[in-house]
């Protein structure tokens, strides 16, 4: 950063980012340069840094954002009015793995050094990337806790699963009985108090949709696989799957989807075949909560993290702070043995090469490759546009393509091998980083990083978002202004970054914050204010 009224993020960029809104004709000093501005620039938004012409590409992140709709002249505001994405529908891929040497303080991404790429992690400039000393963009690699010091407090479950939290779930099989989950849920947060209140549970909690019924084929199967993912999710302590009966998706049609399970985990209840629905739900939850009650905090490893990772209501600071900050956060999560999940298919679109150059072996390199264009093709049968997208929200705060968006979005996965791709309901079998099939939108793939085993999200944004997962989500503010205003939404501030800290200093302390909230001794926003909601993803007819 060479002025505190903007940022230069790679040093081949051909653009500059406001710190603050800017007037027209205020000089800046770029590079020992001046810079005189020809219009006002919004906060967040972008600045020529020369001439560009039209049709000539505009780099940012040291990659391609997008190419000029006209010719552009130094310090005017680069925005939807003069650059237009260069992305095309359905591509084509080549497999060129490379390992991105870490030595590189310029690119977020480092520098390929030109050696062996196919050892997992390799030697890069004769230093061990898994070494504590290992340096990444100018910095020491954040939070590279000894193994057996990174710990925190969780509830082993007895399929070998680690829970954050011991809660009692309530899941529908269908919309119609949402109420009856909700009534439920706090008819028991009241009876069975005394259980929270002595800490043997930590709530009763019903998370309704509007999927189960009317649905046919492969768009029920997903509805099944999403819902049985979510009932095993090892944050629940015990699960009541509650059903009405004459549903497509009723109790016994949905078992073959749970395929083996805990029959002292997991109860069902179809309300139509008994007469009192709440007196023997109660009745069942009581049970559900004796057994969850079992269960109490004991020392974990951290190498039994799942970390999901996700962005919602992105500004152009998101892709500068609390991104790149997140994927500090990941590449220390799987040094120490974890797995991490990076979601959201179509912002990985006009980034995807990168991940692709990351896949640990050729099979999955065609995973990825089937992933980007599988969702292409979603778009195309319903006859949409497939880079309709950034959102406005996106657009207001800065993002104007969605290279842009997608450089900044995939960040937050750091700069460690891919392991594999997850498809809906799937887990990550080790440690690694896994990028899971889904849509951006919020709610859907918090949903789905839930029902893949995560046990808490890391959620940055730079417009705010109050919503929450049923798992833990951590709300990662990428500038101050955001986080000042709604503290009420966001646990955590990467905007201090832009004011001098350093990623090292900020990954110590979300690092920290991510164990203890793993621990109980935290609670998010979403859990304090009871945010906790789920969607499904459709893809087929209501009949």
């Amino acid at each position: 950063m060479n002025d505190k009224k903007f940022i230069k993020i790679n040093a081949s960029d051909d653009v500059i980012i406001a710190l603050e809104f800017l007037n027209s004709g205020a000089i800046l000093s770029v590079d020992g340069k001046a810079l005189i501005l020809l219009d006002d620039i919004p906060f967040g938004h972008k600045i020529a840094l020369k001439g560009i012409k039209a049709e000539q590409n505009v780099v940012k992140y040291g990659q391609i954002i997008g190419a000029a709709k006209c010719d552009i002249k130094s310090g005017q505001h680069i925005h939807t009015h003069n650059l237009k994405t260069n992305l095309s529908s359905i591509e084509d891929y080549s497999y060129s793995p490379v390992h991105y040497c870490r030595q590189d303080p310029q690119s977020p991404y480092g520098r390929h050094c030109g050696l062996d790429p196919q050892p997992p992690y390799g030697r890069h400039c004769g230093l061990d990337p898994q070494s504590p000393s290992m340096q990444i963009d100018g910095e020491s690699n954040p939070a590279m806790t000894a193994k057996d010091s990174a710990k925190f407090l969780g509830f082993k479950r007895k399929d070998g699963s680690v829970g954050i939290r011991n809660e009692v779930w309530i899941i529908p099989t269908v919309g119609c009985v949402n109420n009856t989950s909700k009534i439920l849920s706090q008819e028991a947060n009241r009876e069975f108090a005394s259980y929270i209140k002595e800490g043997k549970i930590d709530g009763f909690f019903a998370y309704t949709h509007s999927m189960g019924c009317s649905q046919i084929g492969d768009d029920m199967k997903l509805t099944q696989k999403i819902l049985a993912g979510l009932i095993k999710n090892p944050n629940a302590g015990a699960v009541l799957v509650l059903g009405l009966g004459c549903e497509n998706n009723n109790v016994k049609n949905f078992l073959p989807a749970l395929d083996s399970f805990d029959n002292d985990r997991i109860k069902f209840l179809t309300t139509q075949e008994i007469d009192d629905e709440y007196k023997d739900g109660l009745d069942i939850l009581k049970s559900l909560a004796d057994f969850a009650a079992e269960f109490k905090r004991e020392e974990i490893p951290a190498s039994e993290l799942v970390i999901g990772f996700k962005c919602g209501g992105s500004d152009a600071f998101s892709g500068i702070t609390a991104n790149p900050l997140c994927g500090k956060i990941n590449d220390t999560a799987i040094s120490l043995g974890a797995r991490t999940i990076l979601t959201e298919t179509p912002e990985m679109f006009g980034a995807e090469r990168l991940l692709m150059n990351r896949a640990k072996d050729k099979s999955v390199f065609d995973d990825i490759v089937n992933l980007i264009n599988n969702f292409k093709n979603y778009f195309l049968r319903y006859k949409q546009e497939v880079y309709e997208n950034p959102s406005p929200g996106n657009k207001e705060g800065g993002i104007t393509t969605l290279e842009e968006k997608s450089l900044g979005c995939i960040q937050k996965g750091g700069t460690t091998q891919v392991s594999g791709v997850l498809n809906y309901g799937e887990r990550p079998n080790e440690s690694g980083l896994y990028l899971l099939n889904g849509p951006g939108n919020d709610m859907v793939s918090c949903t789905n990083l839930t029902a893949s085993g995560a046990q808490i999200i890391l959620f940055t944004t730079g417009r705010g978002n109050p919503f929450g997962a049923p798992i833990p989500t951590i709300k990662i503010s990428s500038n101050t202004n955001l986080y000042e205003r709604k503290k009420h939404w966001i646990d955590f501030n990467a905007g201090e970054i832009l004011n001098g800290k350093t990623f090292d200093s900020a990954a110590q302390d979300l690092f920290e914050y991510i164990l203890n909230t793993a621990s109980g001794k935290i609670k998010t926003k979403n859990e304090i204010s009871n945010y906790r909601e789920i969607a499904i993803f459709k893809d087929g007819v209501i009949l």
